[in-house]
């Protein structure tokens, strides 16, 4: 049961070799086209808003308030690479920064040991969503929309609508609040999740494996890899990590409510997705997710900033997904084409 496919489109050395120059940049825009269209934004938003926006206060604001929604793309990718989708990603952050709140407030526990659990937590919803779809053969889509429903229920019923509130320690609100070198702590979190992500999915043969299941698990599994142990275990790592940008939501909001987390989802999924038509075009990748949720970031940051309406957000989202994909799409036809020929 697949929900989607991991197919890298990049071209490769040797079918560039022999190419004239015009020829190379038009193979090569799809892989590179989201990065250079981030830079021209920049660029252009800079340009139109020299006062407020290539300012380091700009900068901050924009690493600060979409360090959670990375966070959750890379979580969003790990599934993908498999061939597979988790929605609990945007449903499970709701329940997650509860937890985080309500065990120091509510029960008393140290905020050390309510992160654990919070975190043990999140691998448990992770391994039941890999049981759903890989032992139940239910699609990930269905599975992971089912249980993401089940545990936004459980927030509504566990906070009955309202806040949860008291007080938390300096340490747990540092996990947020805290800057190095002038820059929130939370770029350096995602920035280090990347680094560990790339190192294991690039260069690793765990990497090689997971991706090898996305493009074709048959496949995969005749040539001796454990499908279902994998499949398994990309859902806990992406359920643990969407723990981790719970916690973090948790000290960033310093109280716990069950309407906020889903607003996250819709960004993280389209970050993840426009990962995959860029860098390595076809296939989720850790920079190139990155550079989806930058390029949604500056986007959002500029149009804001020429006083842009409240639903500017969603609808920047929503086009740029399309978009994206539609041009992924096209890259792939054309290069089909040019196999065949």
């Amino acid at each position: 049961m697949q929900s989607l496919e991991s197919n890298a489109l990049e071209p490769t050395r040797s079918e560039l070799k022999g190419l004239s120059k015009a020829e190379v940049i038009r193979r090569l825009l799809p892989v590179y086209g989201l990065p250079i269209l981030t830079v021209f934004l920049i660029i252009l938003f800079s340009v139109l808003l020299p006062d407020t926006f290539p300012t380091m206060l700009n900068v901050r604001s924009i690493l600060s308030d979409k360090a959670i929604i990375a966070m959750l793309s890379l979580a969003a990718m790990l599934p993908m690479m498999a061939g597979r989708i988790d929605l609990t990603v945007g449903y499970g952050i709701v329940l997650w920064h509860i937890l985080a709140i309500s065990l120091q407030t509510q029960f008393g526990w140290s905020w050390e040991v309510a992160v654990i659990v919070v975190l043990l937590a999140g691998a448990v919803c992770g391994l039941i969503n890999g049981l759903l779809v890989e032992i139940a053969q239910i699609d990930s889509f269905i599975a992971t929309l089912g249980t993401g429903t089940i545990l936004y229920a459980l927030a509504l019923w566990y906070t009955g609508g309202q806040q949860v509130i008291g007080p938390l320690s300096r340490g747990f609100l540092d996990i947020n609040g805290t800057w190095v070198i002038g820059l929130p702590i939370t770029a350096f979190y995602v920035l280090l999740l990347a680094v560990l992500l790339w190192v294991v999915t690039e260069r690793l043969p765990l990497g090689r494996f997971i991706y090898a299941i996305g493009a074709n698990p048959r496949s995969a599994a005749l040539n001796g890899i454990p499908v279902r142990r994998y499949v398994i275990g990309v859902f806990v790592a992406s359920s643990t990590l969407t723990a981790f940008a719970g916690v973090v939501l948790a000290s960033k909001l310093r109280i716990g409510q069950a309407s906020v987390g889903l607003e996250y989802l819709l960004p993280a999924l389209v970050g993840a997705f426009l990962g995959s038509t860029t860098i390595k075009p076809g296939r989720v990748n850790v920079w190139g997710t990155l550079v989806g949720v930058l390029i949604l970031a500056v986007g959002i940051s500029g149009i804001q900033q020429f006083g842009g309406a409240f639903f500017v957000e969603p609808l920047f989202n929503g086009a740029t997904l399309v978009v994206a994909i539609g041009i992924a799409g096209y890259a792939q036809r054309r290069r089909s084409v040019t196999r065949r020929r």
